[in-house]
């Protein structure tokens, strides 16, 4: 068919100087090649290939918006960084200009971390649970039930632990020069021996199912607990670890 038409093509061809120019003929057949006909758009291999590029195209596109969702989570976390380092900078000049221009007082005023509080209180569980378990073995003669009572402590005393310590971080009343004063943590070995009497009498009792033997236990707790936990407070109060310093200075 092709063939044809370019026959008849060159042979309505006007001439130029007695030669026909190819020129129009060469034109003609881009024309008839590039041009899809009905037929050949309907074909097999025109579809397979539209298709083919379809998923490509879906492929490219598919790669373009991860990219750009990796771009904008980067600029967002780009942005926040800068945002967070804006207001240290602004802190910062904020102290140096208060130090330039009035006396901080000495550091006396502080918190301490929830983390400081947590582990304060598992370890002091760790310590006082060894304690129980010794007395309450020595006046029950049962292993079972030494390691029962031990068990229902540990479990309750610690968290009450913790949320006493958190507690009793909301008041400065006894702390100086950046640590606990001994006043203030005879106070605090006094007010959590208080609870603590009560808690192990009540395990005890309901455990042992002796009134007798569950009070020897809370009373041996009492005596040697209250010294054991001031000599505790008193080895934390030197130790720095989660504590922050409340800085006040005047511009």
């Amino acid at each position: 068919m092709m063939r044809s038409l370019l026959i008849a093509a060159l042979a309505l061809m006007p001439s130029v100087n007695g030669f026909s120019s190819p020129r129009p003929v060469i034109q003609l057949a881009r024309t008839v090649a590039l041009s899809p006909s009905s037929s050949a758009t309907s074909s097999p291999l025109f579809m397979v290939a539209a298709s083919r590029d379809d998923i490509v195209l879906k492929e490219i596109e598919k790669k373009q918006n991860a990219l750009l969702k990796k771009k904008q989570k980067a600029q967002e976390s780009l942005t926040e960084s800068e945002t967070k380092l804006q207001a240290l900078e602004t802190k910062k000049k904020e102290y140096l200009n208060g130090v330039q221009v009035s006396k901080i007082a000495p550091p006396g005023n502080f918190s301490e971390t929830a983390y400081r509080s947590a582990v304060k209180a598992f370890f002091w569980r760790l310590i006082a649970g060894a304690v129980t378990f010794i007395t309450s073995l020595r006046f029950s003669g049962s292993l079972t039930t030494a390691l029962t009572i031990v068990g229902s402590d540990f479990f309750s005393k610690a968290l009450t632990m913790f949320f006493g310590e958190r507690l009793m971080n909301k008041s400065q009343a006894g702390r100086k020069s950046g640590a606990d004063a001994v006043g203030r943590s005879l106070m605090k070995a006094l007010l959590w021996r208080l609870f603590a009497i009560a808690n192990t009498l009540t395990m005890a009792v309901f455990i042992a199912k002796d009134l007798s033997m569950a009070s020897k236990i809370a009373g041996s707790d009492a005596i040697f607990k209250t010294g054991l936990m001031f000599i505790y407070e008193r080895v934390w109060a030197k130790i720095e670890w989660g504590k922050e310093y409340v800085v006040e200075f005047s511009i």
